[in-house]
């Protein structure tokens, strides 16, 4: 790995995210990331376009599959990655793909209805219920055990 950055993108799926497990089990999601930027130059808008690979791990990966489709604008958060490689004839290619670490629908100019699932153990076992309740045990302050969840809602 030669490159590594943390960055944010927001533009639209270019196609439809394909999840896939590995051997192991784990879900590995990948889709296509198109990012448009305008600017002004000489009174005249200019556009560019950048396109990017984006590979989403484990649960965060198929619930993107489950909930994203083509044409999805979303925000997508994570590190850059460069993979290198030869061909069978020789050739040297390369790549820089976004290995994200959070994604959602962007709310500009659409809604979104949210659903929280339930968690799994271990990345890959069973699912179990997320508790709101405030961790048991220990006395107040936050410090105690318990199975406190932290997510927001």
């Amino acid at each position: 790995m030669a490159l590594s950055s943390t960055v944010t993108l927001v533009g639209n799926l270019t196609r439809d995210p394909e999840l896939r497990f590995t051997n192991s089990g784990m879900a590995v999601t990948t889709c296509g990331m198109a990012v448009n930027f305008r600017r002004q130059r000489n009174g005249e808008w200019e556009e560019e376009t950048s396109f990017f690979n984006v590979t989403l791990f484990g649960e965060m990966g198929e619930n993107a599959a489950e909930s994203l489709s083509k044409g999805s604008r979303v925000l997508v958060s994570g590190r850059l990655q460069q993979r290198s490689w030869e061909t069978q004839d020789g050739d040297k290619r390369s790549t820089v793909e976004v290995i994200a670490d959070e994604i959602g629908p962007s709310l500009r100019f659409a809604t979104a209805e949210v659903t929280k699932t339930e968690r799994r153990e271990g990345g890959g076992g069973q699912r179990r219920p997320v508790s709101n309740e405030p961790p048991t045990g220990g006395g107040g302050g936050g410090g105690g055990g318990g199975d406190y969840d932290e997510e927001p809602f």
